[in-house]
């Protein structure tokens, strides 16, 4: 991984995209073409199995890079090489190689093969953060906490139900890039013009035993200058991407000094001993920073000419692995802040009872306007607000005002300001959210 990726990769996800991992998906490619032709009798048997013993030892991956920019795509040096290698051995076969396929039909299920390998890492960091997420709203499903709203104290809610929107939301997003995924994951097999023309009537058996030899779906035709598949996959990545992104900003903020409601495990500062920073956070922001622009570029793309773009296609082997190694980076490192979060319920509910009540003002309203009237009783609340100030308890001051206590009522008064008397459904979409509504 490059210096410059560190924050927005991954180790284990670049291997997908690795030049090696781009070098075997190519060859997987040309070796299952060859064996497929041979099935349908259009390769000799012979030469599809001098064509499967090249190994990728044969390719210089510089090479090919630096060759694929006079031909705008890295399959024509691919094939030179693999022709050569071929012909090495066994010279009568080096003429079968790469029979009836065209350029993209290499890069692009070789990118879909790559894809698949990628798609791994996401899972399995997908399923730790599912995991620690549901451990973390169990466990938290009374805690109670503020509510904030536009950063602001809101009436109480639990760290239970916050955990569980979370997931929430990431399961949505993950579901519906899963299916992304599926959708992009299929065979490319076209030939010149998207026809298959130079295989006769044979072609649709040839591109059947293809998707057969290297487990990917057979589509209904092949699809070069439609990618709507792969721009689906990239918003699907970006909107999961955001989820991650959403997580890691409400636990950031809760780690800041002055909430110190919950931590991840962060790190420290290189001059500041003092300081325990949301690097996890961090890492999963910035590597889902990256998406909004990534996806843009690759809708941007799908306005390509006629049977074979110029320009579009080629963009998107970059953009595309970049968007889903960020996406990897992102859900690996959301993995790594929720399995090792720390959660205070004290300093959590300190932080309902150092508003002195103010949180319960929607509260008081809500039994207060029936009876007062909703002038009167908005009147009666914002002085109680005011005096709290002084007497450090909206409660205290809303009891010293006869009219309001009256109207409360002594089990309203006494229990105005306790926040397990106002969550309100929030126990129940804790559990709906979780899928345990049943339960």
């Amino acid at each position: 991984m490059a210096l410059r990726d560190a924050l927005v990769s991954s180790g284990a996800i670049e291997q997908a995209f690795s030049d090696a991992a781009v070098l075997t998906a190519m060859l997987r490619f040309e070796i299952a073409l060859a064996r497929a032709e041979a099935r349908a009798g259009i390769v000799p048997a012979g030469a599809a199995d001098a064509i499967a013993a090249v190994t990728i030892s044969a390719f210089d991956a510089g090479a090919i890079a630096t060759q694929a920019r006079a031909s705008a795509t890295p399959a024509i040096p691919f094939v030179e090489a693999l022709t050569a290698a071929v012909a090495a051995t066994r010279s009568d076969a080096a003429v079968w190689v790469h029979r009836g396929a065209t350029s993209q039909d290499v890069t692009d299920t070789a990118l879909v093969l790559c894809l698949k390998e990628a798609r791994k890492t996401i899972d399995a960091a997908h399923a730790r953060i599912d995991g620690a997420l549901r451990r973390i709203s169990k466990a938290n499903a009374s805690t109670v906490m503020l509510g904030r709203t536009l950063l602001q104290p809101a009436p109480p809610v639990t760290f239970g139900l916050k955990a569980a929107g979370w997931l929430g939301a990431l399961s949505r997003s993950h579901r519906a890039l899963s299916d992304a995924f599926e959708r992009a994951c299929v065979l490319q097999f076209g030939g010149a013009s998207g026809t298959l023309a130079a295989l006769g009537d044979r072609g649709l058996a040839v591109a059947t035993e293809l998707a057969v030899e290297l487990a990917v779906p057979l589509p209904d035709a092949p699809w070069h200058a439609h990618r709507d598949r792969l721009a689906l996959l990239v918003a699907a990545c970006g909107v999961y991407a955001g989820s991650i992104a959403k997580a890691a900003r409400d636990v950031a903020l809760l780690m800041q000094g002055e909430v110190a409601e919950a931590a991840e495990p962060g790190a420290g500062s290189s001059t500041m001993p003092h300081k325990k920073n949301p690097s996890g956070c961090v890492v999963a922001l910035a590597s889902a920073a990256q998406l909004p622009g990534l996806v843009a570029t690759c809708l941007g793309g799908m306005a390509q000419e006629h049977e074979r773009g110029a320009g579009g296609g080629q963009s998107e082997w970059a953009t595309i692995s970049s968007a889903v190694a960020a996406t990897g980076s992102a859900a690996e490192a959301l993995a790594g802040v929720v399995e090792g979060l720390r959660v205070d319920a004290a300093r959590m509910r300190r932080g309902i009872d150092d508003t002195h009540g103010a949180v319960f003002a929607e509260r008081a309203m809500m039994r207060l306007a029936p009876e007062l009237g909703r002038d009167k009783a908005a009147r009666a609340v914002a002085a109680a607000l005011e005096a709290a100030k002084t007497t450090g308890s909206f409660a205290a001051a809303l009891d010293a005002d006869p009219e309001a206590a009256r109207a409360l009522g002594e089990h309203d008064r006494k229990t105005l300001e306790s926040p397990d008397a106002y969550l309100g459904s929030a126990e129940a979409f804790r559990r709906r959210l979780l899928g345990e509504e049943g339960d």
